[in-house]
This record gives C-alpha cells, sequence and structure tokens, in this order.
C-alpha cells in the first residue's frame, strides 16, 4: 500500500509504493537514493533513526536498517558518532561521466566513448539504405516483432560468429536501441524472476550502474585488477548475474586472464546465474588479435552484448543481445513493454552494410587510424609526463592515467577546463567513495577531428606536465 515520510526538516515528502511482501527494502532504497540524486534530500541532512522511519513506514527495523547500510556502502548515506545517519557530502552514484569537469566551450574533447564522427561511412550508410528500401518487403514496415528484423539478426548471427567467435541464432538475438536499453533489458528480465542483486565491476561505467538500479536492483562491486574482474566477489553474495567486459575493461583497459574467464562461467553455471558481456569495443584491438568473446565459452551462461555505438556511432542507437534460451521469452517480453521495437530502417541498413562488406571494410580503416592515434598520445605523455603511467592501450578508444601521489584529479580537471579542454576524471566510475583505489584520468583518443588532433594532443601535454 502507498506509505509516505516527511522529513522533520524541509518538508520532504517520499512517496513510497510499498509492496505487499518482498521487494519492501528495495523500495525504500528506491526513494531514498532518488530523493538524493534530484536534491530533495541535501548534503549532510539528517535522516529519522531507522526505528523511527520503521515505525513510521510500517516496517520492521530491519527493513530499513538494510537499506541504510546499502546506501552507505554506495556512497549515498553516511552514520556519524551517536548513530545519526546523514546525506553524505558526494553520493557514490554520478549519473553523468563528470560533466562539471568540461568547459562551457570546447576546444578539444578528449572524453571517454566519442569515436571519430567525421568518418561515419555517409555514402555506405546511404547506399545501404537506398538498397535496403528496394529489397524489404511492404510487410517489413508494418508492426514489428518486438526482437527486430530477422534479417539482421541472421546477418548478424553470422557475422559475429565470424568476427567475434559468438555462439548464437537469429532466433536467439534481440535487437535493441543500444547497450544501455540491452542491459536494462536483462535486468528488468531477471526483477520480474525475482532477481535481487547484479554484480558489476569496480570501477566501472556510471551508466551501468544507473541501468541496474533503475531497474529496483541491487548493486555488488567486483574489484578489478591488471587481469580483469575477480571472481570472488561473484561468490561474496547471492547475485543473478555479473556484469563484465572482457575484452577492454571499462575503464582501465584490462582483458580478462583465460583462468578467470572459465571461473566466472563456472560459477555461474554452478548457481544458475547469468554473466552479461558487454563487448562495448572489442572490434578495436592493435597489438594482438582481438579477444573472442566470453560468449563461445557457454552460450547458455553468458548474454552477450554489442552495439553499433564505437564502429559507427553512438547516434545509430543500435545494440544486440544474444540470450540463453531460458531467459529470452523474458527478455522479448521486457523489449516488446519498453517501445515494440527499434527503428526498422536503420535495421535493415546495418544488414546491408554487414552484407555488402561495408562495415568489415570501415572497421579496418578505423582500427588503423586510432592506432595511429593511440600511439601518438602515448609519445605525447611519454614527453611531457613521464612520470604518470598510461594503461589500457592495448584496444580501444581510451587510455587511462594514473595520478602520482599529490597531484589530484580534481586539480588536473581544473588545469584543463581553464584550457577549454574536455577531460573525464576516473572518480565517476568508482561505486563510491570508499571503493575509489585511485585517482586518474580517462582519456578519449577517438576526438578530437583529425586535423586538430596534433594540436589538441600538444596542448594536453603541456597540461600533464605542469603538474
Amino acid at each position: 500500500m502507498p506509505s509516505s515520510w516527511t522529513s522533520d526538516s524541509g518538508g520532504i515528502d517520499l512517496h513510497l509504493d510499498l509492496p505487499p511482501v518482498r521487494g519492501r527494502r528495495m523500495a525504500v532504497e528506491h526513494a531514498l537514493r532518488q530523493a538524493i540524486r534530484d536534491g530533495r534530500l541535501a548534503p549532510a541532512q539528517r535522516l529519522p533513526s531507522s526505528r523511527a522511519l520503521a515505525a513510521q513506514l510500517g516496517l520492521a527495523r530491519g527493513t530499513v536498517v538494510e537499506a541504510y547500510a546499502q546506501l552507505a556502502a554506495e556512497g549515498y548515506l553516511r552514520s556519524r558518532p551517536g548513530a545519526v545517519t546523514e546525506v553524505a557530502q558526494g553520493p557514490g552514484l554520478q549519473p553523468q561521466l563528470a560533466s562539471e569537469s568540461a568547459p562551457t566551450q570546447i576546444d578539444a574533447d578528449f572524453r571517454l566513448g566519442r569515436p571519430d564522427l567525421s568518418m561515419f561511412p555517409r555514402t555506405d550508410w546511404l547506399r545501404a539504405l537506398r538498397r535496403a528500401f528496394q529489397v524489404t518487403p511492404h510487410a517489413e514496415l508494418g508492426p514489428l516483432d518486438p526482437r527486430g528484423s530477422l534479417r539482421l539478426r541472421t546477418v548478424l548471427a553470422d557475422y559475429l560468429g565470424r568476427v567475434r567467435g559468438v555462439l548464437t541464432t537469429a532466433e536467439h538475438m534481440v535487437i535493441c536501441s543500444g547497450f544501455t536499453q540491452g542491459l536494462r533489458l536483462v535486468c528488468d528480465a531477471l526483477a520480474a524472476a525475482g532477481a535481487r542483486a547484479v554484480a558489476l565491476e569496480n570501477p566501472c561505467l556510471p551508466d551501468h550502474r544507473a541501468t541496474v538500479l533503475a531497474s529496483g536492483i541491487e548493486v555488488v562491486a567486483l574489484d578489478v585488477d591488471d587481469s580483469g574482474a575477480q571472481p570472488d566477489g561473484f561468490t561474496a553474495k547471492p547475485v543473478a548475474a555479473v556484469v563484465l567486459t572482457p575484452a577492454h575493461q571499462a575503464p582501465l583497459g584490462a582483458t580478462l586472464a583465460a583462468h578467470r574467464r572459465a571461473e566466472f562461467v563456472r560459477i555461474a553455471a554452478q548457481r544458475g546465474a547469468y554473466v552479461v558481456e558487454d563487448d562495448y569495443d572489442g572490434e578495436f584491438r592493435y597489438d594482438r588479435h582481438p579477444v573472442g568473446s566470453l560468449q563461445g565459452l557457454a552460450p547458455e551462461q553468458v548474454i552477450y552484448a554489442g552495439s553499433a555505438s564505437k564502429s559507427l556511432a553512438p547516434g545509430v542507437r543500435l545494440g544486440w543481445l544474444a540470450v540463453p534460451g531460458e531467459l529470452l521469452d523474458a527478455v522479448i517480453e521486457a523489449k516488446r513493454r519498453a517501445d515494440r521495437g527499434t527503428d526498422i530502417l536503420a535495421q535493415l541498413a546495418f544488414a546491408e552494410l554487414i552484407e555488402s562488406g561495408q562495415l568489415d571494410r570501415h572497421i579496418r580503416r578505423m582500427r588503423r587510424r586510432y592506432q595511429h592515434r593511440r600511439d601518438a598520445l602515448i609519445a605525447t605523455l611519454e614527453r611531457y609526463a613521464p612520470a604518470m603511467p598510461v594503461h589500457g592501450v592495448a584496444a580501444g578508444l581510451h587510455a587511462v592515467v594514473t595520478l602520482p601521489g599529490g597531484i589530484s584529479e580534481a586539480d588536473v580537471l581544473a588545469a584543463a577546463r581553464k584550457q577549454r579542454i574536455a577531460l573525464t576524471g576516473l572518480a565517476p566510475f568508482w561505486h563510491s567513495q570508499h571503493l575509489c583505489r585511485a585517482e586518474g584520468l580517462v582519456l578519449g583518443y577517438g576526438t578530437p577531428s583529425e586535423p586538430d588532433y596534433p594540436t589538441a594532443l600538444d596542448r594536453l601535454g603541456q597540461i600533464f606536465g605542469g603538474f
């Protein structure tokens, strides 16, 4: 039944639709988390004691104690001497990637996740779209199968098997509007089956955390080292799934070691859980052959997820899931409820781009270009800031610079902002302030544009060299 709590200071009214039995703790967590994000609960604002809030909401005290503990672990709340619980000065979850660090006017953009949009294959895309219009029956433009175009699903299943070692069929593919929606569909399907927790790498992309939490599921942190995510955290709590970036850990850049890949699959099978494989930039590996998909080891335990955001452009909004049989119907139903289907014209054009070989040629061109950009970035940092090691450069479109002691991430971001250079700090990727392991910068090298890149790199190097 609907309940509410009105704070004694500020008149904050938190409306809670509490389910009759299960999920009451998560409902409390979600309402408090959202109030902190929205600013309705301000930093340092005191919350009622667990006993008082439980009495007001008609809950067991233990339910509120667990909710407070979870939010404290995420960095939203803190406890002070005397058992006072208050809103933390800086909540752990940052929905945006350090947007406050970007200058109003940007001369050079080195933020994460931005491919070179000037290289979008416009002519090939237009030709593919025109061809798709010519060969597509009228019926395919009608009501959509929520899984997406059968033609694209068939083409993708073959393509992913060829280039990433994915073992799937068109029947197990679901087309979605980018990875974020794909993850939300999986989380919604798991939540509908009673899932209470999902494990994420620490650090991980902030959007991953926000997406899982938006489904009402608790987040469990998995520590990451030079061999990728550590499987121990997968067994620490009962989780329904673990989200991994095994080919190129986001953001630190490690490749998940072979023995850990096998261990994650083993644990998932043993516990009846799933691994969600975010293969966000698997096409771009420079120093050795691409690492095959984790999904190929265990197609019934691993949900493979990819998108066209890095290979083409984020604005294309095309993603895909290869879903194990037991979860497939639930994911399809989640997609049907979400939007009934993704833009059919974009799907058909993308299928044509793959079948014609143009996508392969485009990726080869971009791989050479991005490798050149990466090498230039490394050389610049070695020249200007040899004491700042660069990590995660074997693949992808970004590198991580670890800052030595005495140099703060905030100071480097502030110096870049004065020079109208946009950077992404490492802080938002950690699950909370308490789980922060290092300070650093995540440098995307997909932009600036090719003519401006050398000058922008030199300006970036001077900023780092100034410390």
